[in-house]
């Protein structure tokens, strides 16, 4: 049978969300313009048994799909973008304030609503069919996502509320709220981020309103689909749509980062929107991306009943921006507990210059492991589930470092081994082997 051996490394145990009694050894909604009801932690999931998960007070039974681990399930309730004070509450809370301010509707209102309780649980026709993504997208895989059933699911993005918002009869909204993806273990990604999704449509008056003899400007055409706009769309509207969601993203980074920032557009794709972009900032010398965006394809406004529309998304990641903004190294924090964490976000006013302490003075510890990978059907976040649940939050990293396959039974598809090495760190205390 063919070996191959594959080498990874997994990275910095550190105490940030970790009970004292863990020892580590060497190997292992609804209002018009605010909605903040969230379920409360301690209600939210319950461990599943053989045949049904429970969650949020409902029942999902489970199937040949079902994939979400326990470790997951006691992460959904927890809401750390309202969590007073927590970082991610700080970033949200400065996105809104902004958007309060600066866009308002004809009575004087904030024209934006705002919606962050919404249920991480959706549908799998709102996380990928309302989105017009295709059934044999990359990004429908079990290996990506958790999904309870093959009919329900932990939202991959914030992007799933989309098409029920629009259809509810609103052009101007806000949805943030925690999503869950299986993901590499590295210091920048985790099981469960939180993002905050933006949509506005205009209608024909809305967006021509201000252009000098825009009286016999329309918004749509039969057309051709280009590199620059969709087919049912002229290109005056997609120009001034276009202009308008850059200059919004615009205003709003320079608002958190400060003036005098450097902004840069890349043209991308995502199945939702056409033109894409994303948004790229220069900060402290070093360009990073910090969303996406585009004009929402027509045929997501149509199915969701605003025929007469045409608009803008983005949606950007609230623990992206944080790191940036606070200088904090490692996703795994924002879980944390530890008060010498929570403490240096409380402040007087959520706009108040931090920049987050370290609280480790130990290095961390180095340990290699190998083992058979249990099938075929094995996939690396598989191993990456494994680690977290029984790591938990104290895993940093993991890298693969190294293949190997027997030459004489490279050919036969025989079983198959990994290898990885684990780096351990705490923050209270030195790591032995």
């Amino acid at each position: 049978m063919a070996m191959l051996w594959k080498f990874m490394r997994v990275a910095k145990y550190s105490k940030t969300a970790l009970s004292p009694k863990v020892k580590v050894r060497g190997i292992p909604t609804h209002s018009r313009h605010s909605s903040s009801k969230s379920a409360p932690s301690d209600f939210a999931a319950s461990a599943p048994c053989s045949n049904t998960v429970e969650l949020l007070g409902k029942s999902y039974p489970q199937d040949d799909y079902s994939n979400v681990t326990e470790k997951i399930l006691s992460k959904v309730g927890k809401n750390l973008h309202n969590r007073k004070h927590h970082p991610l509450w700080l970033i949200k809370e400065q996105v809104k304030e902004h958007f309060y301010k600066h866009y308002l509707g004809r009575r004087g209102t904030p024209l934006f609503s705002v919606y962050d309780g919404l249920s991480p649980v959706v549908t799998v026709q709102q996380n990928f069919d309302s989105l017009l993504i295709p059934q044999n997208h990359a990004s429908r895989r079990k290996e990506d996502n958790y999904y309870l059933n093959r009919d329900h699911m932990l939202r991959a993005h914030t992007s799933a509320h989309q098409w029920d918002l629009i259809h509810s009869g609103l052009d101007a909204f806000l949805a943030v709220g925690d999503v869950y993806r299986r993901d590499t273990i590295d210091n920048t990604h985790y099981p469960v981020f939180h993002q905050m999704e933006g949509v506005r449509l205009f209608s024909c008056h809305e967006l021509f309103s201000s252009i000098k003899d825009g009286e016999g400007l329309q918004l749509f055409e039969q057309g051709h689909r280009t590199a620059h706009k969709q087919e049912c769309h002229t290109m005056e509207a997609v120009r001034l749509v276009e202009f308008n969601l850059k200059q919004v993203l615009t205003k709003l980074m320079t608002h958190i980062f400060g003036d005098g920032l450097q902004v840069r557009w890349v043209d991308c794709y995502f199945p939702f929107t056409h033109p894409s972009f994303e948004m790229e900032i220069n900060f402290q010398g070093e360009w990073m991306e910090v969303l996406g965006c585009g004009v929402m394809e027509q045929q997501l406004v149509n199915s969701a009943g605003a025929q007469d529309k045409i608009g803008w998304a983005f949606g950007l990641g609230l623990e992206r921006l944080a790191m940036i903004l606070y200088d904090i190294p490692d996703i795994r924090l924002f879980w944390s507990e530890d008060e010498r964490f929570l403490k240096q976000f409380i402040g007087p006013h959520i706009w108040q210059k931090i920049k987050f302490q370290p609280l480790s003075r130990y290095p961390p510890l180095i340990n290699d492991i190998s083992f058979w990978l249990p099938s075929e059907t094995y996939s690396q976040n598989d191993f990456y589930d494994l680690v977290r649940t029984i790591g938990g939050d104290l895993i940093e990293k993991v890298v693969l470092l190294d293949e190997f396959a027997h030459p004489k039974e490279k050919e036969s598809g025989g079983r198959k081994k990994h290898g990885t090495s684990n780096c351990f760190s705490k923050e209270e205390m030195p790591e032995t082997k």
